[in-house]
């Protein structure tokens, strides 16, 4: 055999060889996904992590394994908690997130996924801006609208609390029309944005799900930031506060009629007393 012909020879034992630990990579990538499926579901995911992140080492292309990694890592952000601990993990399940969308710019789960981690670790301002993005994508996604609509109202609420409580005043929920101007003045200036733009969303998200309980349950709450804001108008508190009471009256019905459905189970067919099909 001349050198052409053992160079060439070589050349495709060599791919054969190449071809053939890609194979196995990628059953071994397979079966670190499949353990790792099943220590998420039972509540291991220190467990789920370590498969996940094995079976993207094995095979970078495998489809959800990044995905999997990802949602695994944001099972472990504690909700609430700023430590560099839970910042890096928190961090970590971001990044590998975005590298999902590189691939598919319009997941929205995965966008979704990205502001949830945001709004655990209290980075309120990206929650809002991913939830932004979900809505770009879908316009009629009600949860990303009332996700902004409770960002809005959280700040609002956190500004009206801290301008209280700096003059020594607790929120009496009903426009604290008894409170200086010196306090209220610069709080309604505050407030004024949030309050007309969680106002839009909140809407926004009863319009796309009309039994969406818990967006009835913010806009009651906003309505009362909205009575803050409206200080100094005593007709237009008064009629601030009577939306707040219908929406949480509109919450408390609505919850009990999706509880009650949601407790019927599945419809059948039934028959009364004289015959008829129901």
């Amino acid at each position: 055999m001349n050198a052409a012909a053992r160079f060439w020879a070589l050349a495709v034992a060599l791919t054969g060889m190449v071809l053939s630990m890609s194979g196995c990579n990628q059953l071994l990538a397979r079966d670190q996904l499949n353990k790792g499926v099943d220590a998420y579901k039972s509540g291991h995911y220190d467990e789920a992590i370590g498969h996940f992140q094995k079976a993207t080492e094995l095979d970078p292309k495998l489809p959800m394994a990044k995905t999997y990694l990802a949602t695994a890592l944001a099972q472990d952000v504690a909700p609430g908690v700023t430590t560099p601990d839970n910042l890096k993990t928190a961090a970590q399940a971001i990044d590998i997130f975005k590298e999902v969308l590189a691939t598919n710019p319009n997941d929205i789960s995965t966008m979704k996924q990205i502001a949830g981690i945001y709004f655990s670790i209290k980075d309120l301002d990206q929650a809002e801006d991913w939830q932004k993005k979900v809505l770009a994508a879908d316009p009629k996604d009600p949860e990303a609208a009332y996700t902004i609509g409770v960002i809005d109202w959280t700040k609002a609420h956190e500004n009206t609390l801290k301008a209280l409580q700096d003059a020594g005043l607790n929120d009496d929920g009903k426009g604290n029309v008894k409170a200086p101007k010196k306090v209220m003045e610069p709080l309604t200036q505050e407030n004024a944005p949030l309050v007309e733009e969680g106002l839009k969303y909140l809407n926004m998200a009863v319009d796309n799900r009309p039994n969406y309980d818990d967006a009835m349950a913010y806009l009651n709450l906003i309505y009362r930031r909205k009575a803050d804001v409206d200080y100094g108008n005593a007709a237009a508190v008064t009629e601030d506060i009577a939306q707040a009471d219908k929406w949480r009256d509109d919450a408390m019905g609505t919850r009990k009629a999706n509880e009650e459905k949601k407790n019927q189970g599945p419809g059948g067919i039934t028959m009364d007393s004289s015959g008829q099909m129901h």
